[in-house]
């Protein structure tokens, strides 16, 4: 069963004492390839520094809502720059971690979504995917995504929202991260929101070192844990976990061009 793990950040400092034992043995539970996103401009050269000493290692540079009030107003054209340096980079897969993130009350809204749509305009420019942060922002998100109309779209990372918004984000041709979340048992209504996705719109994810499944509850989540995290989802979508594992593989190549 190969798997692609669309979502880390192992280039975070959680991974410095064991990250090429962790590389290794998730490749031996099927884990073949994974995305590692920078989050803002500081990591950029250590997330492509870690994709280089690894050839199925791929890398998104973004400017993350999270970290608003640390970007410097020149981030934003050094990731332009970035970008231009790298075009065409087999390596290169993506724009992100962007979005927006209203559940933080503190983040300006405002300079969130001109942070936003500057790097979706990015995306566009350089025919990227955009790796797409959601969190109770999703009625402003749809609305910019409408407007920019991607031509390679690409993931709502940790997708978590209702039904209808899923078809949305499906008819503007992104596929929805899917990870740990899911796999609780009190996450209820997501049960029945994923249990409906048709299965050329999802992919698997991490969020490593974040959003630890149930399985692994309190530890540092890792590409390891996704095998466990596909074999959960699939249960809740009443599909085998080769299925499941089969069909977001198939997506994130397509989505990325592998």
């Amino acid at each position: 069963m190969e798997l692609i793990d669309s979502h880390t950040h192992l280039d975070f400092a959680d991974f410095d004492a064991d990250r090429p034992a962790l590389l290794q043995q998730s490749r031996a539970l099927g884990v073949q390839r994974m995305v590692v996103l920078g989050v803002y401009q500081r990591h950029w050269q250590r997330v492509w520094d870690l994709v280089q000493s690894d050839p199925d290692l791929h890398a998104a540079f973004g400017l993350h809502p999270v970290y608003l009030d640390e970007h410097r107003p020149a981030d934003l054209s050094e990731l332009g720059d970035w970008l231009s340096r790298l075009a065409g980079h087999r390596q290169l897969c993506a724009v992100g971690e962007i979005g927006l993130d209203f559940f933080l009350e503190h983040l300006d809204r405002e300079r969130q979504q001109a942070l936003f749509e500057a790097q979706l305009q990015l995306a566009a420019d350089f025919h990227l995917p955009a790796l797409v942060h959601v969190r109770r922002s999703h009625a402003a998100v749809i609305a910019t995504l409408k407007r920019f109309k991607l031509p390679r779209a690409g993931i709502i990372h940790a997708f978590a929202g209702s039904r209808e918004e899923a078809r949305e984000y499906i008819k503007l041709g992104f596929k929805l991260g899917l990870g740990g979340a899911p796999t609780w048992p009190q996450a209820l209504r997501l049960h029945k929101v994923i249990a409906g996705l048709p299965l050329d719109a999802v992919v698997l994810e991490t969020d490593s070192p974040d959003m630890a499944p149930a399985m692994y509850p309190n530890q540092r989540n890792s590409p390891l844990h996704l095998p466990a995290i596909c074999a959960a989802l699939a249960q809740r979508m009443n599909i085998s976990a080769e299925q499941l594992a089969n069909a977001s593989t198939r997506n994130a190549c397509e989505l990325f061009g592998w």
